[in-house]
């Protein structure tokens, strides 16, 4: 078997901060350079929703930090996060900040980043596979699909304090958008469809439940606007949790690569 071919990766320099996305949960997603700064980081500060199983990729004897954040549990406030990774930057350490799926995607990566940049430390962006596509994926759902949507957005599922984002125009966003992908839906399914629902989205519209995306507790559910909170509840189903809004949720029905592969080995 031929060997595979090298190329040269960027230095991780001692006082500087790598903002790395770890996906959506699956290892095997993560990036080249992601594993490289992981491997060579002295200090690795850490999400809640980064996978056990990544933090074992770092290089023996690195400091983990956890700064994790998981809505209504006591958690670290962000320019704390923030002033840790100034403050390790500065005394010399090789800084990774681990964040799930991408760093610049509902992530605060900007907001550390803008700090880091405020504080005059060098820092490098690792993008990550976001779960609004990675997670989608994995579930057998296109985010787009040529004969049924030529757009898509995403929306976060909460703001700050934890509620139904209350910046959003809903009727914009219901008439506009063929597919909507909603993060983090789970604590406000019931608000967010019936908001929907008022802006004009028929009651029995597909949507898909994607919960712990591309790990081996992923749970599927295929439901509609209308019943989407009840049968969330009915299943018990677990956070983070996706919200896909539109027709290509139906895909899933047949795309289901997963649980083809899974039948096939049993």
């Amino acid at each position: 078997m031929a060997e595979a071919p090298e190329f040269d990766m960027p230095e991780f320099i001692p006082g500087t901060v790598w903002l790395v996305g770890a996906g959506p949960g699956d290892p095997g997603l993560l990036t080249l350079l992601a594993l490289h700064g992981l491997r060579h980081a002295d200090v690795i500060v850490y999400d809640a929703l980064v996978n056990a199983d990544i933090l074992k990729l770092t290089r023996p004897g690195a400091n983990m930090i956890y700064a994790g954040k998981r809505g209504g549990r006591p958690s670290a406030n962000q320019p704390d996060i923030s002033r840790t990774l100034v403050e390790l930057a500065k005394a010399g350490q090789r800084v990774l900040r681990l964040k799930g799926g991408d760093p610049f995607v509902f992530g605060r990566g900007g907001e550390e980043a803008l700090s880091l940049a405020q504080n005059g430390i060098r820092f490098r962006i690792v993008p990550g596979i976001s779960a609004g596509i990675g997670g989608l994926a994995y579930a057998g759902i296109p985010v787009t699909f040529r004969t049924i949507n030529s757009a898509v957005t995403f929306v976060t599922g909460h703001d700050s304090d934890g509620g139904t984002p209350a910046g959003l125009d809903w009727q914009a966003l219901a008439k506009g958008s063929p597919v909507i992908v909603i993060y983090m839906a789970l604590r406000q399914l019931d608000a967010i469809s019936q908001r929907l629902i008022a802006a004009g989205r028929p009651g029995d519209e597909a949507v898909a439940l994607i919960s712990k995306a591309t790990t081996g507790e992923q749970k599927v559910v295929l439901t509609d606007l209308s019943h989407c909170a009840a049968r969330a509840q009915e299943v018990q189903l677990q956070p983070p949790t996706m919200m896909v809004v539109g027709p290509v949720a139906k895909l899933h029905q047949e795309l289901d690569w997963i649980g083809v592969m899974k039948a096939t080995q049993n």
